[in-house]
């Protein structure tokens, strides 16, 4: 079963370590598919099949420059991602803040019992 929601494939094509280290890559400097290529221990095609998932997440672009094709990191492609992470990081500190507050209730009780 394929992702469909856009944070889905984000997600999924983040999941892929090759591509993660492609993302790397590419956030330091634009790059060919054979510049790419040249890092891994993989094909060609293997490495355009990784840059073709990237792509459809909107994680990266490919521009034509002269006769290459140059694949580079598209920063909003993160924002969805980044925006839902963030809002999860809120939730569970704000969970985080209440149960220390709920232990730290029980101790003073406990010691006040005592």
């Amino acid at each position: 079963m394929q992702p469909t929601d856009r944070l889905s494939v984000v997600f999924s094509a983040l999941a892929d370590p090759t591509r993660r280290d492609i993302l790397e890559r590419l956030s330091r400097a634009s790059a060919t598919v054979g510049e790419l290529a040249a890092n891994y221990d993989m094909s060609r095609p293997a490495v355009s099949q990784h840059l073709a998932v990237l792509e459809r997440a909107g994680l990266i672009e490919r521009v034509a420059r002269a006769q290459w094709r140059e694949c580079r990191v598209r920063r909003d492609g993160f924002d969805e991602a980044a925006a839902w992470l963030a809002r999860q990081r809120a939730a569970w500190s704000e969970r985080f803040d209440l149960l220390e507050e709920h232990i730290r209730r029980q101790r003073t009780e406990k010691k006040e019992t005592e």
